[in-house]
C-alpha cells in the first residue's frame, strides 16, 4: 500500500512517525471527517453551589447525540476557537494558552467538543481563586456530570483532553472519579504542582505568566479564601522579611494592594514558599490510587520545566489494574499552537474508549519514547532494566571524565554570584566531555552529586546540560535542574535518579561547610553520535530563561528568583570530594522495539500485528 493509499483510506492528512504497523489496525474504521460544525455559544451549566458558569460547544450538526471530549483552563474559551493556523513561537501572534486542542478535526470525526469559562473567568459568574484550586477541580466534576446526565447531545460519554493547563487538570479530576467520565489523556503534565514552580525549591518567576493568560473580572488568591485576612496580611509582612524578596519592586506592587486583587496567583505563590497544603491540593502525586480510568500520559524531552519526570512518576505509581501508557513524542523545538501533533494518536485513544474501535491502541507496549537522534521505539519500564548506571566525575580544566581523580586536597573550581541590581554578569562554571567516539545513548533519569562550599546561609545551584555538536554548536539538553541548598536529601525517599528532598522546612546551610548536593536533573533519551560531547553548567541564577518568549512578560525575565547578596561558591571535584553525573546509558537494544513503518505492516480490517500488504 502507497503512502496515498493509506491517507485515502484513513482520510488522514498525515502518516504519524509515532504510529507502528505492528499495533495500528482497523485505521479504515477511525472516525471519519464527515460532519458539519455548529457552535451553540454561551451554554449555561449551573454548578452544586449554584453559581453558573458558560460554555462554547462545538458539535457534529448531523448526528442528534455524540460523546464529549471537555477541554478545561481559564484561558478563556472564545480565543480557543480562533482561526490563523498552527504557530511556533518565534511568531509575533504565539499565544501559549491556545492549547485546548484541534476543535475542527475532533467535530467532524463525530465528537462535541466543549470549552467552558471556569468560574470568575470570562462572562462566568463567581470568583476566580487561581489555578487548580480545590474549587475548580470540583467545578470540572459537575461539568462531566451535565455533559453525561444533562445535555441532550451527549450521548453520555465524557473525556478530558488538551495541553499543559487542560492537562494538568485531568489527573487531579478523575482521582474525584465523576461518573461519566470516560478517560483522560493529558499532553504535558505536572504531578507536583510545588516542583512545577519551585523546581529544587528554587523559586521561579516563570509562574508569572498566568496573571496576564486567565482573564477573570473578579479574582480573589486561595490563600485569603482557605486561610482568612489576618493570616494572609500576617504572612506578607513575614515574606517580606526575605531580602530575596524585599528587593523586587514587582512583588511590592502585589503586596501593597488591598483588598488583594492585583496578581493574585502570584501572590499565592509567594505566600507559600515552602512546600505545604496549598501546593499538595493541586498535585496529584499523592492521588494515583484514586484514579480508575484509562489515561494516556504524553510528554515531551523538556529542555525548560519539569515536564517528563512526572510523567514516569505517574507511570509507576497508577495502580496495575486500570489501563495506562504513555509516550515521550516531540524532540526540541517543535511545537505549534493551536497544538495538532497529536491529533491522530489521540483519535486512536478516544475511538478506543469512547466509540468501542479497537485501534490497536491497547495492545502497544507501554511506553513509546522518541529517542532524540534515532526515532520511536518501545519500552516496558522506567528505568529501563538494561540501564548502564555511569558516573561521569568533574574534573580539574573543566573536564568531564569517566574516571575520578586520583588525588585529593586539590584546591575547588570557584564562581560567584552577584545580584541583577548591581551587574548583569552571569559567571558560571563549565565542564565537557571529550568528543564521544562512538555512539552513544543516554535514555532516562539524571542526577548530579555537587560537593560544593558557599559563604552564606542559603543559595541557588541552577544545572544546564547541553550537547555540542561537531561543529561546536550548543544545543540544550536538558536546561533545568536546580536545587535551594537549604532543602535537605531525605535518604529513605531516595531512589536511583530521582533523589527526594523535604521541602516543607529549610535547614540553613554552615557557611564554608562542604556539602553533597543531589540535584535532578530532567530526563534525557537521546544518542551522542561520534565527534559530539556533553557540557555541564552551573550557576546561581538564570535570569534570561524565558527572554524569547513573548508571553513570559517582564517579570518572567528574572527565572529562579536571584539571591539578593553576593554569594562565593567552591565546586570540589577530586579524590576527597568526587562530584559527578549519574547517567543513565543504554548499551543495546533489540530490533523489535523500534516502531516499524506503517504503511507496508498495518492491517485495515483485523490484527495489525505482522499483518502486511
Amino acid at each position: 500500500m502507497t503512502i496515498e493509499e493509506f491517507e485515502q483510506a484513513t482520510e488522514l492528512q498525515k502518516i504519524p512517525p509515532y504510529w507502528d504497523g505492528r499495533y495500528t489496525k482497523n485505521l479504515d474504521k477511525l472516525s471519519k471527517p464527515k460532519y458539519t460544525v455548529v457552535v451553540e455559544e454561551d451554554v449555561p451549566i449551573k454548578l452544586r453551589d449554584g453559581v453558573t458558569i458558560y460554555t462554547d460547544i462545538y458539535r457534529p450538526a448531523e448526528l442528534e447525540k455524540a460523546p464529549a471530549l471537555l477541554a478545561w483552563s481559564a484561558y478563556g474559551k472564545t480565543m480557543q476557537a480562533i482561526k490563523r493556523g498552527s504557530l511556533p513561537g518565534s511568531s509575533a501572534y504565539f499565544d501559549h494558552s491556545l492549547e485546548a486542542g484541534d476543535i475542527d478535526f475532533f467535530v467532524e470525526r463525530g465528537y462535541a467538543f466543549v470549552i467552558p469559562d471556569p468560574r470568575g473567568i470570562g462572562r462566568s459568574e463567581g470568583t476566580f481563586y487561581g489555578i487548580y484550586n480545590p474549587q475548580e477541580q470540583t467545578d470540572v466534576y459537575d461539568t462531566i456530570e451535565w455533559l453525561g446526565t444533562e445535555y441532550g447531545h451527549c450521548d453520555s460519554k465524557v473525556s478530558l483532553l488538551g495541553y499543559s493547563y487542560f492537562g494538568i487538570i485531568q489527573m487531579l479530576v478523575a482521582a474525584l472519579q465523576p461518573p461519566h467520565l470516560t478517560c483522560i489523556m493529558p499532553l504535558s503534565y505536572t504531578d507536583d504542582y510545588y516542583q512545577h514552580g519551585h523546581y529544587g525549591g528554587c523559586a521561579n518567576t516563570y509562574m508569572s505568566m498566568y496573571w496576564e493568560l486567565c482573564p477573570s473580572p473578579d479574582t480573589l488568591p486561595w490563600s485569603l479564601e482557605k486561610y482568612g485576612e489576618d493570616w494572609v496580611k500576617n504572612q506578607i509582612k513575614e515574606v517580606q522579611k526575605d531580602p530575596d524578596i524585599a528587593i523586587i519592586s514587582y512583588f511590592s506592587k502585589i503586596f501593597n494592594t488591598w483588598p488583594p486583587r492585583y496578581h493574585t496567583f502570584m501572590l499565592d505563590y509567594l505566600l507559600h514558599p515552602d512546600e505545604d497544603e496549598f501546593w499538595l491540593e493541586r498535585s496529584a502525586k499523592e492521588l494515583y490510587d484514586k484514579i480508575k480510568v484509562p489515561v494516556y500520559l504524553k510528554c515531551g524531552w523538556a529542555p525548560t520545566g519539569r515536564w517528563s519526570a512526572p510523567v514516569f512518576n505517574a507511570m509507576n505509581s497508577i495502580e496495575l489494574d486500570t489501563y495506562k501508557r504513555c509516550g515521550v513524542m516531540e524532540s526540541y523545538g517543535g511545537m505549534e499552537l493551536p497544538y495538532r501533533f497529536m491529533n491522530e494518536e489521540m483519535l486512536r485513544w478516544y475511538d478506543h474508549w469512547m466509540k468501542g474501535i479497537d485501534t490497536g491502541i491497547i495492545e502497544e507496549p507501554l511506553m513509546k519514547l522518541n529517542i532524540i537522534g534515532r526515532g520511536y521505539r518501545y519500552e516496558n519500564e522506567w528505568p529501563l532494566e538494561r540501564t548502564e548506571w555511569k558516573k561521569l566525575y568533574l574534573r580539574t580544566f573543566n573536564q568531564l571524565r569517566w574516571e575520578k581523580d586520583p588525588e585529593g586536597n586539590l584546591p575547588p573550581d570557584s564562581f560567584n554570584h552577584r545580584p541583577p541590581n548591581i551587574t548583569t554578569e552571569v559567571e558560571t562554571l563549565t565542564y565537557r566531555t571529550a568528543r564521544f567516539g562512538r555512539p552513544t545513548e543516554f535514555t532516562g533519569p539524571i542526577e548530579l552529586h555537587l560537593f560544593a562550599a558557599i559563604d552564606a546561609e542559603d543559595a541557588n545551584f541552577v544545572i544546564k546540560l547541553w550537547q555540542i555538536t561537531q561543529g561546536g554548536t550548543r544545543m540544550p539538553l536538558c536546561r533545568t535542574g536546580s536545587l535551594k541548598a537549604s532543602y535537605k536529601l531525605d535518604p529513605e525517599k531516595y531512589q536511583i535518579g530521582r533523589p527526594v528532598h523535604d521541602f516543607s522546612k529549610r535547614v540553613p546551610v554552615v557557611p564554608g561547610d562542604i556539602n553533597e548536593y543531589v540535584i535532578e536533573i530532567n530526563p534525557i533519551g537521546m544518542v551522542f553520535d561520534s565527534g559530539t560531547s556533553l557540557e555541564l553548567e552551573i550557576k546561581a541564577s538564570d535570569p534570561f530563561e524565558h527572554q524569547d518568549k513573548a508571553w513570559e512578560g517582564k517579570l518572567g525575565h528574572m527565572g529562579p528568583i536571584p539571591s539578593a547578596n553576593t554569594i562565593n561558591y567552591k565546586i570540589f571535584r577530586d579524590k576527597d570530594y568526587p562530584s559527578y553525573i549519574l547517567l543513565p546509558n543504554i548499551p543495546y537494544t533489540e530490533p523489535e522495539k523500534w516502531l516499524q513503518p506503517v504503511v507496508n505492516g498495518t492491517s485495515f480490517s483485523g490484527s495489525g500485528k505482522g499483518a502486511t500488504h
